[in-house]
């Protein structure tokens, strides 16, 4: 008996310790690829993979495919990929060392951060394969060897027009030297007016010397775009930071963009991107004058990105509701409504729904949907939300605001739109009813119409209703669900 029990234990400890070693190649905490030894020398650059990475988000920060990744470390189970491995990057040899990336912020450029990292911009090109000027983008990934040795941030003055470097380095407190060297020159002639320059000394801490915009003033203490890229049919915000009595305007695709105080030096522009616009790199430029007057300018080339919009069906109207000589004067005349900023900003806090609240999320039709009108090709798209609703039920302001227009229009029928201030609009189509008259004051939540059919592109009683940002139509549902902002 007592045999049979020492060969049954026996038995068993064989069996967990073969269970135990598959578990272990299974689950161990080593990858199931092979991995650089400790004093193997790779070939080419390795990346040190981080917490919350995927071979997916790797291969697309440094421009290659997922198989060639995998391919170059072995990878067989790409879900065994942990933090800490080192993976060989194809496609980068001749470098050796730890690379990361780097997402291209808005207010850099090549040179910038050339100056920034201590590395010839050549490097930089060759180290990203940058064959043209639209490769660098804000918003990009950018790769860097980690062994490059980053200066000091120091802070960030520019030369102004009929300034030698020397009168400049004798305001900052340094040499010319100093500043030919932090910046990467090779001689004081290479320096020109306007040029943003790095100064190392006590003035380090100073707002200035923040990372992210070597290309921009000192005065400009910080600076955010959102969202990068930009998409269709988006609201694009900008936030800047900056020192009293500078000035500055902003452009993007043709529209001027007006900044807004927020608080003591914070300053807010917003701007909307149509839903038409061409996918593709826009210049994003910023322009103004420095305290002491001194103009400056900055332009960096930013992806508008698809807002994978879907196409619905076909709809049949009346033919006089795709009359240009009808429709295109309505349209210049919306526009010119939603165009005009005031500095006045009247609303707060996220929009409020516009209709019952039993029809929240019933959208017969959600903005940008390309549209076909009696067998057209899809050439239209959808300016609005389309809200469910019975005739005569209540329409509800979405914001505080003054109501610019109330009236009846060919194409869009009964109409209301509402300035809320800052470039932002609000309208509402197709009523039955209009409760309230141009000038009026009106208050989120307050009832100023009817739900209605009228209109020539209609084919059912609901509601259509727009939301405008510095003249363009965006999607109304983000200002529904989004403080802006």
């Amino acid at each position: 008996m007592l045999e049979t029990n020492y060969a049954l234990k026996k038995f068993n400890a064989r069996i967990f310790l073969q269970i135990l070693a598959v578990l272990l190649l299974l689950f161990g905490s080593g990858p199931v690829f092979p991995t650089l030894a400790q004093n193997e020398v790779p070939n080419g650059p390795v990346y040190v993979v981080q917490p919350g990475d995927t071979l997916w988000d790797i291969s697309v920060r440094f421009g290659i495919s997922l198989s060639e990744l995998e391919k170059a470390n072995g990878i067989t189970n790409p879900n065994l990929v942990a933090a800490g491995d080192r993976l060989v990057i194809p496609g980068l040899e001749g470098f050796q060392g730890t690379v990361v990336t780097l997402e291209v912020p808005y207010g850099e450029t090549l040179r910038s951060l050339s100056r920034e990292y201590q590395v010839p911009q050549s490097v930089l090109v060759r180290l990203n394969h940058l064959t043209s000027p639209a490769e660098f983008y804000a918003g990009s990934y950018l790769v860097i060897l980690e062994s490059d040795t980053k200066a000091p941030k120091g802070k960030r003055a520019t030369l102004s027009s009929g300034e030698s470097l020397l009168e400049m380095a004798v305001s900052e407190g340094t040499n010319p030297w100093s500043l030919v060297a932090t910046n990467a020159f090779s001689q004081t002639a290479d320096v020109l007016p306007g040029d943003v320059l790095r100064v190392i000394g006590k003035a380090q801490e100073e707002p200035g010397a923040q990372d992210g915009l070597g290309a921009l003033p000192g005065e400009i203490s910080s600076l955010e775009v959102t969202p990068l890229p930009f998409v269709q049919g988006k609201t694009t915000e900008i936030k800047i930071s900056a020192s009293s009595g500078i000035s500055f305007t902003a452009s993007f695709m043709g529209n001027q963009i007006h900044f807004f105080l927020t608080g003591e030096g914070k300053y807010v522009g917003m701007q909307g991107v149509h839903a038409m616009s061409e996918p593709g790199f826009y210049p994003l430029t910023l322009a103004g004058s420095l305290v002491d007057g001194t103009p400056f300018g900055f332009e960096q080339l930013v992806y508008v990105k698809n807002g994978g919009y879907i196409q619905d069906r076909p709809l049949q109207i009346d033919p006089a509701g795709l009359d240009t000589k009808i429709t295109q004067p309505e349209d210049e005349f919306w526009k010119a409504l939603a165009t005009p900023f005031t500095n006045e900003k009247m609303w707060s806090g996220i929009f409020k729904f516009p209709a019952k609240t039993v029809y929240f999320d019933c959208y017969p039709s959600t903005f940008g949907r390309r549209r076909s009108y009696n067998g057209s090709p899809y050439t239209y798209y959808h300016t609005g939300l389309d809200i469910c609703g019975g005739m005569g039920d209540p329409i509800y302001t979405s914001a505080d605001g003054i109501v610019v227009f109330a009236g009846p229009l060919t194409v869009r029928g009964n109409a209301t739109m509402i300035n809320h201030g800052w470039g932002v609009y609000t309208a509402y189509m197709h009523q039955s009813e209009i409760l309230v008259k141009t000038g009026d004051i009106v208050k989120a939540g307050q009832l100023i119409g009817q739900v209605g059919r009228t209109g020539l592109r209609i084919t059912g009683p609901h509601l259509h209703w727009e939301v405008w940002v510095g003249g363009i139509q965006v999607d109304p549902i983000d200002w529904l669900s989004k403080e802006f902002p």
